[in-house]
């Protein structure tokens, strides 16, 4: 199987623009034979905390439709973020999309401090299987706690992707731990962050995939937006740097 994260410059709060970036990172993807993308933490709107309450939507919103038919169409999982709207109150989402299937969304469990003003937590732990391949999502803050990973792998997960928006603090956290993650369960790890302001910070890119014995294969810088394509079987990656795709303010 080739999974796919994408490394974005998400556009504040504008999500019809946001959409159309997406796109053409899903169908570059799509050029390199990828079973599956997934993007940044609420990718769809930028890590705007202040914003998600009027922003925030449902799988259902037809603003959606195109990319289940991308999924239809390609063959191809997409995993997007958006704030989600619930009625208990806005959570962190990761919106699936699969070919020909019901759209699933995970909510991120385990909320930062800053982020109770804003968010509700999720409830539980869902997994994705592509091409016969269990994979995990999580969501930055969370996916740096040890029993996130824990349940995880108790639920038979094979592939842990982290999707994030992270400052370079966050990032060397994360070069730290995802190894670990990576060698204690001998799964890969996938991370994929933003570029650009979000919210009151820099996130910094660098997304990356470690092997299941912790090695990092391949990471993008922290400017430019692109995808990373990693081989399950054969550990091989592909890179694909965009720059900046149009639209980017």
């Amino acid at each position: 199987m080739k999974i796919s994260v994408a490394q974005l410059r998400p556009i504040k709060g504008d999500i019809s623009a946001n959409i159309e970036k997406h796109k053409i990172l899903v169908k570059r993807a799509v050029s390199l034979s990828a079973n599956s993308i997934f993007f940044p933490e609420l990718s769809i709107t930028g890590y705007e905390p202040e914003l998600a309450i009027n922003l925030a939507t449902s799988q259902d919103d037809k603003i959606f439709d195109s990319f289940q038919e991308i999924s239809n169409t390609n063959q191809i999982t997409i995993g997007l973020g958006m704030p989600i709207k619930t009625d208990v109150g806005i959570r962190i989402g990761m919106i699936a999309f699969q070919p020909n299937a019901p759209r699933q969304t995970y909510a991120k469990q385990q909320l930062h401090a800053d982020e109770f003003p804003y968010f509700v937590n999720g409830e539980k732990q869902i997994i994705l299987n592509v091409e016969n391949n269990s994979i995990a999502p999580a969501i930055c803050y969370e996916s740096l706690q040890n029993d996130h990973a824990e349940n995880a792998n108790k639920l038979g997960a094979e592939i842990y992707v982290a999707s994030v928006a992270k400052s370079q603090n966050g990032i060397g956290k994360a070069y730290t731990h995802y190894p670990k993650i990576a060698t204690q369960y001998s799964i890969p790890v996938l991370m994929t962050n933003s570029v650009g302001y979000c919210d009151n910070f820099l996130s910094v890119g660098q997304s990356a995939v470690w092997s299941k014995n912790g090695q990092l294969l391949a990471q993008l810088n922290d400017i430019d937006e692109g995808i990373i394509v990693f081989d399950t079987e054969t550990e091989q990656v592909s890179i694909l740097v965009e720059g900046n795709i149009p639209g980017t303010k």
